[in-house]
């Protein structure tokens, strides 16, 4: 048997009990391809579900899986399983990704895309690749402008400077405020923020900053 990681994907259209043989077989089937192949499933994802729909807990479930074992082996029995239409274009996407080798067994071989969903796959990429640098950028930007306005970053964060500074996990409501009084945009204040290692969002940043603005209206 081969060393790589190998997980089957099984899809049944519908919640039907007479789906129920259809989705067996699938299973049992693939494992022998599986087999045939060289490789031992160590998972196999199902799901009863259409294929237009990319919230299927089954296909979610695989993709976490296989992005934490990239590199991996797939099998499924035709490529209409991961997906129909678009959502079959952002499965193949992400699978991309994950570094993942595709088997199909409709094929008996590894699933061959056609020269449209190459083209389409390519460009993804270089999508992502681009709003990748955006938001690179967008991060530099408000760090930048914080810093022009002097915010000191090393002074809030715990272990960083300040033994008395806001934990990662926080939302530093003073760091919040600071950096809208010197008139950054919630979008600037977030991405700040996560620059430094808070997981917030903007609309936590924006609730946050109403909130502390109530409460001084209140005392006042």
């Amino acid at each position: 048997m081969k060393n790589e990681i190998a997980v089957a994907y099984c899809r049944v259209s519908t919640e039907k009990e007479s789906q129920d043989s259809s989705l067996e077989r699938q299973k049992i089937e693939l494992e022998a391809f599986a087999k045939d192949a060289g490789y031992q499933l160590q998972e196999i994802f199902e799901d009863r579900h259409s294929g237009y729909d990319v919230e299927r807990e089954g296909l979610l479930n695989m993709l976490d899986y296989l992005k934490k074992h990239k590199g991996a082996v797939l099998f499924i029995q035709d490529e209409t399983r991961i997906g129909r239409g678009n959502g079959r274009m952002a499965v193949l996407h992400l699978l991309q990704k994950c570094d993942t080798t595709i088997y199909s067994m409709s094929s008996n071989s590894l699933m061959k895309l056609n020269e449209m969903d190459s083209m389409l796959l390519e460009i993804l990429a270089v999508v992502e690749e681009y709003q990748r640098k955006i938001h690179n950028a967008k991060i530099k930007r408000g760090m930048k402008r914080a810093v022009e306005n002097g915010y000191r970053p090393e002074l809030n964060i715990t272990n960083r400077g300040n033994p008395e500074g806001r934990d990662r996990i926080d939302v530093p409501i003073e760091q919040i405020v600071a950096l809208r009084k010197r008139g950054l945009t919630y979008e600037e204040i977030t991405e700040t923020l996560k620059s430094l290692g808070f997981k917030v969002s903007k609309a936590t940043v924006h609730r946050r900053y109403v909130e502390y603005e109530e409460q001084q209206n209140i005392g006042n």
